[in-house]
């Protein structure tokens, strides 16, 4: 399995959008673009998408901008992932011959375990009010 660059990008700038929720601020295109270096005009895009999927919250306008429409603990890795992706790890194959019954509940097993982790993992998790990387010299 294999996910797609507009998910990496969709899970950074949810990230991002999560730092300001509580805040009253709102989140803008430019500096979403610039901070987690994704191009502007395919953020856009993700954007619009996270929109219509129901993650986010948008406001037109010179003061416009993007908020979670959940608090960031109620928005998993899950939500963004099947919100991209679809349906990932769906077994296309069927149970003929001796092995395919196994195989098929090897992946059963696979795609429930990987559900299971994405749906514990939430924007909070992923976000750090403070500084967490240490340089040494």
């Amino acid at each position: 399995m294999k996910l797609s660059v507009k998910t990496a990008y969709a899970c950074r700038v949810l990230a991002q959008i999560a730092r300001l929720h509580g805040t009253g601020q709102l989140a803008h295109v430019e500096a979403l673009a610039k901070v987690e270096a994704v191009p502007a005009n395919y953020l856009a895009q993700i954007l619009s998408e996270l929109r219509d999927g129901g993650l986010i919250t948008s406001r037109r306008g010179k003061s416009g901008g993007y908020a979670l429409a959940r608090s960031p603990e109620d928005i998993s890795l899950y939500d963004v992932v099947t919100l991209a992706e679809g349906d990932v790890l769906e077994f296309g194959g069927d149970n003929k011959g001796q092995s395919g019954r196994r195989v098929q509940h090897a992946w059963r097993d696979i795609r429930t375990a990987l559900i299971e982790e994405t749906k514990r993992y939430t924007l909070d998790m992923l976000i750090s009010r403070e500084v967490e990387e240490m340089y040494y010299i």
